[in-house]
Protein backbone atom coordinates (compact mmCIF):
# COMPACT_ATOMS: atom_id res chain seq x y z
CA UNK A 1 0.00 0.00 0.00
CA UNK A 2 2.84 2.31 0.87
CA UNK A 3 4.42 1.79 -2.52
CA UNK A 4 1.13 2.44 -4.29
CA UNK A 5 0.72 5.67 -2.37
CA UNK A 6 4.20 6.86 -3.37
CA UNK A 7 3.56 6.06 -7.03
CA UNK A 8 0.21 7.84 -6.92
CA UNK A 9 1.85 10.92 -5.39
CA UNK A 10 4.48 10.97 -8.14
CA UNK A 11 1.82 10.69 -10.83
CA UNK A 12 -0.18 13.53 -9.33
CA UNK A 13 2.95 15.71 -9.10
CA UNK A 14 3.77 15.00 -12.72
CA UNK A 15 0.24 15.92 -13.79
CA UNK A 16 0.51 19.19 -11.84
CA UNK A 17 3.82 20.01 -13.53
CA UNK A 18 2.37 19.27 -16.95
CA UNK A 19 -0.69 21.41 -16.23
CA UNK A 20 1.44 24.30 -14.97
CA UNK A 21 3.74 23.99 -17.96
CA UNK A 22 0.78 24.05 -20.32
CA UNK A 23 -0.58 27.13 -18.55
CA UNK A 24 2.73 29.05 -18.30
CA UNK A 25 5.44 30.02 -20.77
CA UNK A 26 8.67 32.02 -20.37
CA UNK A 27 9.49 35.01 -22.56
CA UNK A 28 13.25 35.74 -22.77
CA UNK A 29 14.86 39.10 -23.42
CA UNK A 30 15.51 38.16 -27.05
CA UNK A 31 12.00 36.86 -27.73
CA UNK A 32 8.58 38.24 -28.61
CA UNK A 33 5.48 36.07 -28.48
CA UNK A 34 2.16 36.03 -30.30
CA UNK A 35 -0.63 33.96 -28.73
CA UNK A 36 -2.93 32.18 -31.17
CA UNK A 37 -6.19 30.45 -30.38
CA UNK A 38 -7.19 27.80 -32.90
CA UNK A 39 -4.72 29.45 -35.31
CA UNK A 40 -6.04 32.99 -34.89
CA UNK A 41 -4.00 35.67 -33.10
CA UNK A 42 -5.23 36.75 -29.67
CA UNK A 43 -4.22 40.13 -28.30
CA UNK A 44 -1.02 42.12 -28.96
CA UNK A 45 2.47 40.63 -29.20
CA UNK A 46 4.12 40.03 -25.82
CA UNK A 47 7.59 41.55 -25.63
CA UNK A 48 8.15 41.86 -21.87
CA UNK A 49 10.46 39.13 -20.53
CA UNK A 50 9.20 36.91 -17.72
CA UNK A 51 6.59 34.21 -16.98
CA UNK A 52 3.25 34.53 -18.75
CA UNK A 53 0.15 32.33 -18.86
CA UNK A 54 -2.18 30.99 -21.53
CA UNK A 55 -5.11 28.62 -21.79
CA UNK A 56 -3.73 25.11 -22.23
CA UNK A 57 -4.64 23.01 -25.24
CA UNK A 58 -6.58 25.91 -26.75
CA UNK A 59 -3.94 28.65 -27.03
CA UNK A 60 -0.43 28.37 -28.46
CA UNK A 61 2.61 30.60 -27.88
CA UNK A 62 4.48 31.51 -31.08
CA UNK A 63 8.02 32.72 -30.41
CA UNK A 64 9.87 35.17 -32.67
CA UNK A 65 13.31 36.82 -32.49
CA UNK A 66 13.73 40.43 -31.38
CA UNK A 67 17.40 40.49 -32.38
CA UNK A 68 18.83 41.51 -35.75
CA UNK A 69 18.66 38.69 -38.29
CA UNK A 70 20.87 37.92 -41.30
CA UNK A 71 19.92 37.56 -44.92
CA UNK A 72 22.59 36.24 -47.29
CA UNK A 73 21.53 36.50 -50.92
CA UNK A 74 22.45 34.12 -53.70
CA UNK A 75 25.03 35.16 -56.25
CA UNK A 76 23.22 36.58 -59.28
CA UNK A 77 24.35 37.39 -62.83
CA UNK A 78 23.22 40.96 -63.59
CA UNK A 79 23.85 43.33 -66.54
CA UNK A 80 24.76 46.95 -65.83
CA UNK A 81 23.62 50.00 -67.77
CA UNK A 82 26.83 49.97 -69.84
CA UNK A 83 26.18 46.29 -70.70
CA UNK A 84 28.79 44.78 -68.40
CA UNK A 85 27.71 41.35 -67.16
CA UNK A 86 28.76 40.85 -63.55
CA UNK A 87 28.19 38.53 -60.63
CA UNK A 88 26.64 40.32 -57.65
CA UNK A 89 26.57 38.89 -54.12
CA UNK A 90 24.65 40.84 -51.45
CA UNK A 91 23.78 40.51 -47.80
CA UNK A 92 21.40 42.37 -45.48
CA UNK A 93 20.37 42.78 -41.85
CA UNK A 94 16.71 42.86 -40.82
CA UNK A 95 14.46 42.34 -37.80
CA UNK A 96 10.86 41.45 -37.00
CA UNK A 97 9.23 44.82 -36.46
CA UNK A 98 5.62 43.69 -36.00
CA UNK A 99 5.37 40.10 -34.76
CA UNK A 100 1.60 39.89 -35.26
CA UNK A 101 1.75 41.11 -38.87
CA UNK A 102 4.80 38.92 -39.45
CA UNK A 103 2.88 35.84 -38.29
CA UNK A 104 -0.10 36.67 -40.46
CA UNK A 105 1.90 37.43 -43.64
CA UNK A 106 4.93 35.13 -43.63
CA UNK A 107 4.28 32.74 -40.71
CA UNK A 108 7.93 32.10 -39.74
CA UNK A 109 11.55 32.95 -40.51
CA UNK A 110 11.77 30.43 -43.34
CA UNK A 111 8.91 32.17 -45.10
CA UNK A 112 10.59 35.52 -44.37
CA UNK A 113 13.81 34.37 -46.06
CA UNK A 114 11.83 33.46 -49.18
CA UNK A 115 10.16 36.87 -49.32
CA UNK A 116 13.49 38.60 -48.70
CA UNK A 117 14.99 36.67 -51.62
CA UNK A 118 12.20 37.85 -53.92
CA UNK A 119 12.14 41.50 -52.84
CA UNK A 120 15.84 42.26 -52.27
CA UNK A 121 17.10 40.37 -55.33
CA UNK A 122 14.53 42.13 -57.50
CA UNK A 123 15.36 45.61 -56.20
CA UNK A 124 19.11 44.92 -56.46
CA UNK A 125 18.86 43.85 -60.12
CA UNK A 126 16.69 46.85 -60.92
CA UNK A 127 19.14 49.29 -59.29
CA UNK A 128 22.22 47.78 -60.96
CA UNK A 129 20.56 47.95 -64.37
CA UNK A 130 20.16 51.73 -63.96
CA UNK A 131 23.84 52.51 -63.45
CA UNK A 132 27.21 51.96 -65.09
CA UNK A 133 29.69 49.56 -63.57
CA UNK A 134 31.98 52.30 -62.26
CA UNK A 135 29.13 53.63 -60.10
CA UNK A 136 28.86 50.22 -58.40
CA UNK A 137 32.52 49.71 -57.57
CA UNK A 138 33.38 53.20 -56.33
CA UNK A 139 31.94 55.36 -53.58
CA UNK A 140 33.61 58.75 -54.10
CA UNK A 141 35.70 60.81 -56.52
CA UNK A 142 38.83 60.71 -54.38
CA UNK A 143 42.10 61.46 -56.13
CA UNK A 144 44.26 58.36 -56.75
CA UNK A 145 47.67 58.27 -55.05
CA UNK A 146 50.29 58.09 -57.81
CA UNK A 147 53.11 56.04 -56.38
CA UNK A 148 55.06 55.63 -59.62
CA UNK A 149 55.15 56.58 -63.29
CA UNK A 150 53.09 53.52 -64.26
CA UNK A 151 50.08 54.80 -62.32
CA UNK A 152 50.37 58.13 -64.09
CA UNK A 153 50.49 56.44 -67.48
CA UNK A 154 47.20 54.54 -66.99
CA UNK A 155 45.27 57.57 -68.17
CA UNK A 156 42.16 59.35 -67.03
CA UNK A 157 39.88 56.51 -68.16
CA UNK A 158 40.93 54.42 -65.17
CA UNK A 159 39.82 57.16 -62.76
CA UNK A 160 36.64 58.48 -64.36
CA UNK A 161 34.36 60.64 -62.25
CA UNK A 162 31.21 59.15 -60.72
CA UNK A 163 27.88 60.82 -60.00
CA UNK A 164 26.12 58.46 -57.57
CA UNK A 165 28.47 55.83 -56.16
CA UNK A 166 27.95 52.46 -54.50
CA UNK A 167 26.89 53.87 -51.13
CA UNK A 168 24.00 55.85 -52.63
CA UNK A 169 22.92 52.90 -54.78
CA UNK A 170 22.60 50.67 -51.71
CA UNK A 171 20.56 53.42 -50.04
CA UNK A 172 18.21 53.44 -53.05
CA UNK A 173 17.77 49.66 -52.81
CA UNK A 174 16.97 49.96 -49.10
CA UNK A 175 14.48 52.78 -49.70
CA UNK A 176 12.75 50.79 -52.42
CA UNK A 177 12.60 47.49 -50.52
CA UNK A 178 11.87 48.78 -46.98
CA UNK A 179 8.17 49.71 -47.58
CA UNK A 180 7.47 46.28 -49.11
CA UNK A 181 9.04 44.52 -46.13
CA UNK A 182 7.24 46.85 -43.72
CA UNK A 183 3.94 45.44 -45.02
CA UNK A 184 5.18 41.99 -43.96
CA UNK A 185 6.05 43.06 -40.42
CA UNK A 186 9.78 43.27 -41.14
CA UNK A 187 12.23 46.17 -40.94
CA UNK A 188 15.19 46.31 -43.32
CA UNK A 189 18.16 47.70 -41.40
CA UNK A 190 20.97 47.59 -43.95
CA UNK A 191 22.04 46.09 -47.27
CA UNK A 192 25.53 45.80 -48.74
CA UNK A 193 27.31 44.40 -51.77
CA UNK A 194 29.44 41.55 -50.50
CA UNK A 195 31.16 41.01 -53.82
CA UNK A 196 31.00 42.30 -57.40
CA UNK A 197 32.85 40.21 -59.94
CA UNK A 198 33.07 40.00 -63.72
CA UNK A 199 32.03 36.86 -65.56
CA UNK A 200 34.98 34.56 -66.12
CA UNK A 201 35.21 35.19 -69.88
CA UNK A 202 34.81 38.95 -69.41
CA UNK A 203 37.36 38.96 -66.60
CA UNK A 204 39.87 37.14 -68.81
CA UNK A 205 39.48 39.76 -71.56
CA UNK A 206 39.95 42.54 -69.02
CA UNK A 207 43.11 40.90 -67.71
CA UNK A 208 44.44 40.59 -71.26
CA UNK A 209 43.69 44.25 -71.93
CA UNK A 210 45.41 45.26 -68.68
CA UNK A 211 48.46 43.13 -69.56
CA UNK A 212 48.62 44.63 -73.06
CA UNK A 213 48.34 48.16 -71.62
CA UNK A 214 51.16 47.58 -69.16
CA UNK A 215 53.30 45.95 -71.83
CA UNK A 216 52.82 49.07 -73.95
CA UNK A 217 53.86 51.26 -71.03
CA UNK A 218 56.84 48.99 -70.31
CA UNK A 219 57.89 49.11 -73.97
CA UNK A 220 57.72 52.90 -73.95
CA UNK A 221 59.83 52.99 -70.80
CA UNK A 222 62.35 50.64 -72.43
CA UNK A 223 62.49 52.87 -75.50
CA UNK A 224 63.01 55.96 -73.34
CA UNK A 225 65.64 54.09 -71.34
CA UNK A 226 67.51 53.06 -74.49
CA UNK A 227 67.41 56.64 -75.75
CA UNK A 228 68.70 57.90 -72.42
CA UNK A 229 71.42 55.22 -72.42
CA UNK A 230 72.51 56.26 -75.94
CA UNK A 231 72.59 59.89 -74.85
CA UNK A 232 74.70 59.05 -71.80
CA UNK A 233 77.12 56.92 -73.87
CA UNK A 234 77.41 59.71 -76.45
CA UNK A 235 78.16 62.25 -73.74
CA UNK A 236 80.70 59.84 -72.26
CA UNK A 237 82.52 59.45 -75.58
CA UNK A 238 82.49 63.20 -76.15
CA UNK A 239 83.74 63.92 -72.64
CA UNK A 240 86.41 61.22 -72.99
CA UNK A 241 87.69 62.69 -76.26
CA UNK A 242 87.65 66.15 -74.74
CA UNK A 243 89.62 64.97 -71.70
CA UNK A 244 92.11 63.07 -73.87
CA UNK A 245 92.54 66.11 -76.13
CA UNK A 246 93.14 68.40 -73.19
CA UNK A 247 95.56 65.88 -71.66
CA UNK A 248 97.48 65.53 -74.93
CA UNK A 249 97.65 69.30 -75.28
CA UNK A 250 98.89 69.67 -71.70
CA UNK A 251 101.44 66.88 -72.20
CA UNK A 252 102.76 68.47 -75.39
CA UNK A 253 103.01 71.84 -73.68
CA UNK A 254 104.94 70.31 -70.80
CA UNK A 255 107.14 68.38 -73.22
CA UNK A 256 107.77 71.51 -75.29
CA UNK A 257 108.73 73.48 -72.19
CA UNK A 258 111.01 70.64 -71.10
CA UNK A 259 112.70 70.49 -74.53
CA UNK A 260 113.11 74.24 -74.53
CA UNK A 261 114.60 74.16 -71.07
CA UNK A 262 116.92 71.27 -72.06
CA UNK A 263 118.01 73.12 -75.20
CA UNK A 264 118.67 76.23 -73.14
CA UNK A 265 120.78 74.19 -70.72
CA UNK A 266 122.70 72.62 -73.60
CA UNK A 267 123.18 76.03 -75.18
CA UNK A 268 124.54 77.51 -72.00
CA UNK A 269 126.81 74.54 -71.53
CA UNK A 270 127.99 74.76 -75.15
CA UNK A 271 128.80 78.46 -74.90
CA UNK A 272 130.71 78.13 -71.65
CA UNK A 273 134.22 77.42 -73.23
CA UNK A 274 135.86 75.73 -76.15
CA UNK A 275 136.65 72.50 -74.34
CA UNK A 276 133.04 72.13 -73.33
CA UNK A 277 131.91 72.75 -76.89
CA UNK A 278 134.31 70.12 -78.21
CA UNK A 279 133.17 67.62 -75.63
CA UNK A 280 129.51 68.34 -76.38
CA UNK A 281 130.17 67.97 -80.11
CA UNK A 282 131.97 64.67 -79.50
CA UNK A 283 129.15 63.39 -77.24
CA UNK A 284 126.41 64.20 -79.73
CA UNK A 285 128.41 62.62 -82.55
CA UNK A 286 128.80 59.41 -80.53
CA UNK A 287 125.05 59.35 -79.92
CA UNK A 288 124.52 59.78 -83.65
CA UNK A 289 126.89 56.87 -84.40
CA UNK A 290 125.03 54.69 -81.94
CA UNK A 291 121.62 55.51 -83.33
CA UNK A 292 122.51 55.29 -87.06
CA UNK A 293 125.22 52.64 -87.37
CA UNK A 294 124.91 48.96 -86.36
CA UNK A 295 127.17 45.96 -86.84
CA UNK A 296 125.39 45.05 -90.07
CA UNK A 297 125.52 48.50 -91.65
CA UNK A 298 127.89 49.71 -94.37
CA UNK A 299 128.53 53.46 -94.35
CA UNK A 300 130.11 55.33 -97.25
CA UNK A 301 131.49 58.68 -96.10
CA UNK A 302 133.82 61.26 -97.51
CA UNK A 303 137.08 61.58 -95.64
CA UNK A 304 136.41 65.27 -95.37
CA UNK A 305 132.98 64.79 -93.79
CA UNK A 306 132.46 66.16 -90.27
CA UNK A 307 130.54 63.01 -89.43
CA UNK A 308 133.64 60.93 -90.28
CA UNK A 309 136.03 63.15 -88.39
CA UNK A 310 136.10 61.26 -85.06
CA UNK A 311 136.38 57.91 -86.85
CA UNK A 312 139.31 59.16 -88.83
CA UNK A 313 141.11 60.46 -85.75
CA UNK A 314 140.36 57.22 -83.87
CA UNK A 315 142.00 55.12 -86.61
CA UNK A 316 145.03 57.40 -86.77
CA UNK A 317 144.58 58.26 -90.36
Amino acid sequence: MKRMGTALTAIIALIIVVVIYSFAYVVKEVDQVVITQFGNPVGDPITDPGIHFKIPLIQKANFFEKRFLEWDGDREQVPTKDRRFIWVDTYARWRIDNALLFLQRVTNERGAQTRLDDILDSETKSAIARYDLIELIRTSNREPIKTDDVTEQLGNAEFAQIEIGREQITREIIEAAAPKLKELGMELLDLRFKRIKFLDEVQQRIFERMIAERKRIAERFRSEGQGEASRILGNKERDLLEIQSKAYKTAQEIKGRADAEATAIFARAYDRNAETRDFYRFLKTMEAYESTITEKDWVLLSTKSDFFKFLRNQSGR
